[in-house]
């Protein structure tokens, strides 16, 4: 079989990168066509204001909120990534706690990440992203206008309506297992043979795109191999399959179909500038660059 073609753009994803990609909405498309097929779902009674059954006559265990996978895994599922993480970074490619080039700047782009889902769901400079969209799409606290995130305003028995939703589930369970596959993926690629199908602009020979196989960190080479490749590995892969479970079941139980879209939207723009624009961009290249490069 003949080697894959590289990518015509350091801007656009690979063929093996398209395909992962088209998992995420292909399991949200599935997932409400699931919840329009299902007779309980269907039949099941909605509350618009939470975006989800009442728990009562909900029509599944994962339909509701109170689910131990959404409690123990969903709500703290930067920890799980977090942890992943560590495992693969620091268990392959080095001695163990040994902070190569390779692993300083796969932190980098990790806090990056974690920049983005911090801004988004946490904190930006007062509200979340999540809170700002909802209040600037007519959005707000029906008790008290002057509350400005939906966690203030459901802490005092308020309702937190009006505006557009954006699925902190979605954007939190996309983010997370597609950061884990885009570190841990080429890695593994590289460790079985596989070719690169990256490429990235060149620093010296201004327009001209080339493979990114010959941006290897020389410095590192010596650390190529060293380790295990399986923990990361499979510590990754097992927070993967919980995360798409997880997120088609926020599909088929939880959102309108645009809160679930925005969700992935925004998810996908921070893997965008972490993931691709370095490939374009040399000097930022330089300073976080790319996973097994």
């Amino acid at each position: 079989m003949p080697p894959p073609k590289p990518s015509p753009s350091p801007l656009l994803p690979t063929r093996l990168e398209s395909i992962f990609f088209a998992i995420y909405p292909a399991t949200l498309l599935l997932g409400s066509l699931f919840s329009l097929l299902d007779p309980a779902a269907r039949s099941a009674p909605y509350n618009a204001l939470t975006q989800s059954h009442p728990p009562e006559s909900a029509p599944s265990y994962f339909a509701r909120k109170r689910n131990l996978f959404n409690i123990f895994f969903v709500k703290v599922g930067w920890f799980w990534t977090t942890l992943a993480f560590t495992v693969f970074l620091f268990s392959y490619g080095g001695p163990v706690l040994v902070l190569t080039p390779r692993r300083v700047q796969g932190l980098l782009r990790y806090a990056l990440v974690t920049l983005w889902w911090f801004a988004v769901t946490q904190w930006f400079f007062g509200p979340p992203l999540i809170d700002r969209t909802f209040t600037l799409t007519g959005g707000g606290c029906m008790e008290n206008e002057t509350i400005a995130t939906g966690a203030a305003c459901k802490a005092m028995g308020g309702r937190w309506s009006g505006g557009h939703d954006l699925s902190g589930h979605v954007f939190m369970l996309v983010l997370s297992s597609a950061f884990l596959w885009m570190e841990v993926i080429w890695v593994a690629l590289q460790a079985a043979g596989a070719p690169e199908e990256r490429v990235v602009a060149s620093a010296t020979e201004g327009s001209r795109i080339k493979n990114a196989e010959s941006e290897i960190q020389s410095v590192d080479l010596g650390h190529q191999g060293q380790g295990d490749l399986r923990p990361g590995f499979n510590t990754a892969a097992v927070i993967f399959g919980l995360s798409w479970w997880m997120l088609l079941m926020t599909a088929a139980y939880f959102h309108t179909w645009k809160e679930k879209f925005t969700g992935l939207l925004v998810a996908f723009l921070a893997l965008f500038t972490v993931y691709y624009i370095p490939r374009a961009i040399p000097p930022l290249r330089r300073v976080i660059g790319m996973p097994g490069i």
